[in-house]
């Protein structure tokens, strides 16, 4: 038996192969192939583009995928939401889709755009977005390069954004956010109630999430004097507790935690001065709750 997963092709591809990658799925995709190797004989994997992943999974086509909640939305697919996994092809924040016109523009608010043109990749998005707003208004798909069609083209888009910064490029100005989007690990209703898809899919989800969680942090590990504890302790930020632990040497006591990376540098010193030594400073690759 295998699971047929789907790998976000596109925008999301590098991030999604990455992110596999440190939870120890090694997926290599070939010059104009959509069948991707994967070191796992229990998985098969297939490119497809995020914008249509929720519909091929829905159908059955595929047991699991990622993609964006917008793409759900969008698409109305009834699918399955295993898990959100915070992550981009920038950064770990949502992607927003705004509603956007010309920086000279009149319109000041969606109810100004009442009979005017609006241009967009995502049709039911702006379509209900508007309904909701109490405004009819002619929506139209954009094949692409839908940020140079105001004000010639359309008099407005709603668009998908990351950092805004294409938008301030061309000139346009935010009126209204349409929609904020994470990824989604989204699943076949009826393939998630097979035990063993169901169980392939939620360790894949489990790797994927222990490999997010531990981004950005590292291990430290040192010996403190007994007498010197307290205060190596008010130093030591953690996720939970420290790990406090007997030595051979009763007067000594081994503590260890994990810390974000970038305090690395503020908390050592400080540590030393408390008393702590035999400092080490290791990566970790994954933490599970």
């Amino acid at each position: 038996m295998k699971l047929k997963l789907g790998i976000p092709a596109g925008s999301l591809q590098e991030a999604t192969l990455e992110l596999f990658r440190k939870s120890g799925y090694n997926i290599s995709v070939q010059l104009r192939s959509y069948v991707p190797s994967i070191n796992d004989d229990e998985i098969e994997c297939l490119l497809i583009r995020a914008q249509e992943m929720a519909r091929y999974v829905a159908k059955g086509v595929l047991d699991a995928g990622l993609t964006g909640y917008d793409w759900i939305v969008e698409t109305g697919a009834d699918v399955v939401e295993v898990a959100e996994l915070r992550f981009s092809k920038v950064s770990r924040r949502p992607v927003k889709w705004v509603l956007c016109v010309p920086e000279d523009s009149p319109v000041q608010n969606v109810q100004d755009l009442q009979g005017k043109r609006i241009a967009t990749e995502a049709v039911g998005l702006t379509t209900q977005f508007l309904k909701n707003n109490g405004v009819e208004a002619e929506v139209e798909f954009s094949w692409g390069a839908t940020e140079v069609k105001p004000p010639k083209l359309a008099d407005a888009i709603v668009e998908v954004t990351e950092t805004g910064s294409s938008l301030k490029a061309n000139k346009l100005r935010i009126i209204a956010e349409v929609l904020q989007s994470t990824t989604r690990f989204i699943a076949n209703r009826d393939s998630y109630k097979n035990e063993w898809i169901k169980q392939k899919i939620d360790n894949i989800v489990l790797m994927l999430r222990a490999t997010m969680a531990a981004e950005g942090k590292v291990g430290l590990m040192m010996n403190v004097p007994q007498n010197q504890l307290d205060a190596v302790l008010k130093i030591l930020p953690a996720l939970q507790n420290p790990t406090v632990s007997s030595l051979s040497d009763k007067n000594w006591i081994a503590v260890s935690t994990i810390i974000e990376e970038s305090t690395v540098r503020y908390l050592i010193p400080q540590l030393k001065s408390a008393g702590a030594c035999g400092i080490v400073e290791f990566p970790i690759s994954k933490i599970i709750d």
